[in-house]
């Protein structure tokens, strides 16, 4: 008999949606990798996720870990374009230009107007936004949403 329940509940496993990953997102991926720890796992998971189409399939039906009612919120947004892009955005954060601190602003919401204050207060505290060389993206996110709501000019484009 326990080994009927066993097999009931991993045969429903997949379409529940207490498994997605924070960093991976829901999906197989997310299932399989569940419990596991290192980036290894979240590439693997990631990949999974990216290449097998299952995300669309959960959202839409709310399994896999997945759930469609959520909003994609601006944070979450500024979020994923600097987790694929913090080499590009350290060097040019460095420098205070380039294309990427460019659409990064701009993906922030910070139009034309204010986009050399962001740049020059991204610059001016470059350190203080990518603090290590093991510096999360979720962190740039954090450090440099706190320089902005800290600045005069740029704190209504603070992310909530």
């Amino acid at each position: 008999m326990k080994k009927l329940i066993a097999i009931a509940a991993l045969a429903v496993l997949p379409f529940t949606n207490a498994m997605a990953d924070p960093d991976i997102g829901c999906g197989l991926g997310s299932m399989v990798m569940s419990g596991q720890d290192g980036k290894l796992f979240k590439v693997l998971g990631a990949t999974t996720n990216g290449t097998s189409g299952n995300q669309t399939f959960g959202i839409t039906f709310g399994t896999l870990g997945c759930d469609g009612s959520g909003t994609v919120t601006a944070a979450a947004k500024v979020s994923l374009f600097i987790d694929g892009n913090m080499d590009n955005l350290a060097r040019d954060m460095s420098k205070g230009e380039g294309e990427t601190l460019s659409t990064l602003a701009e993906v922030w919401g910070v139009p034309a107007a204010d986009q050399a204050t962001f740049n020059q207060v991204a610059q001016a505290h470059f350190s203080d936004v990518f603090t290590s060389e093991n510096v999360t993206s979720q962190d740039v996110l954090e450090n440099l949403n706190t320089l902005i709501s800290n600045d005069a000019q740029l704190a209504s484009y603070e992310l909530s």
